[in-house]
């Protein structure tokens, strides 16, 4: 897992750790050794640790105009013993949403597991974003099917062409009109 690193072509567009208005704003990243770990396996040091034991993100684009975030994710989502939707509902997203974003597209292709507790965080997510939407990119089929099962996909937009999207190969705007048109076509 250490040889995974968070996305970073994206770079010459946004950075999170030099945004004011970013959680992770003024961060310092180790270069020289790996500081991170989900249970023995070392992360890249470039993931963002928000409390979390098995999850860490990355932040890899931020559109105030246009009202999106973009987050990349890895290692274990456990909401069943961590609670990690609550750390990330109260560290990450009440700041980001403070700063207007109420649209959020969660890259999940290195979600190894999800373990659910209750949709109580996920419930409230959805109704403060309003007129926004939360959308679930390239996760693991058996992470949906957990999602799924425990009706979370009420709240996060999972399946069809979200679920194989090629996002490396498109900038963070083309990226979000994508799923945006995908999310409308849904929608109407």
């Amino acid at each position: 897992m250490h040889e995974i690193e968070p996305y970073f072509k994206w770079r010459d567009d946004y950075i999170a750790a030099e945004d004011e208005r970013s959680p992770f704003y003024e961060t310092q990243y180790n270069e020289f050794s790996f500081d991170k770990q989900i249970y023995n396996y070392l992360l890249h040091p470039q993931w963002d640790f928000f409390g979390s034991n098995t999850l860490y993100l990355k932040i890899i684009f931020v559109d105030y105009d246009r009202n999106y975030a973009i987050i990349e994710l890895i290692g274990e989502w456990n909401d069943a013993i961590d609670n990690d939707i609550m750390l990330l509902k109260r560290e990450i997203l009440e700041s980001v949403m403070g700063e207007g974003i109420d649209k959020f597209i969660l890259i999940g292709e290195n979600i190894l597991n999800f373990h659910t507790s209750d949709d109580c965080y996920y419930e409230e997510w959805f109704q403060e974003i309003e007129d926004g939407w939360i959308a679930g990119v390239n996760f693991r089929q058996h992470v949906i099917d957990e999602f799924k099962t425990n009706n979370i996909d009420y709240y996060i937009n999972f399946g069809g062409e979200l679920d194989e999207l090629n996002w490396r190969q498109l900038k963070p705007l083309q990226f979000f009109k994508k799923v945006e048109e995908l999310l409308m076509k849904r929608l109407g």
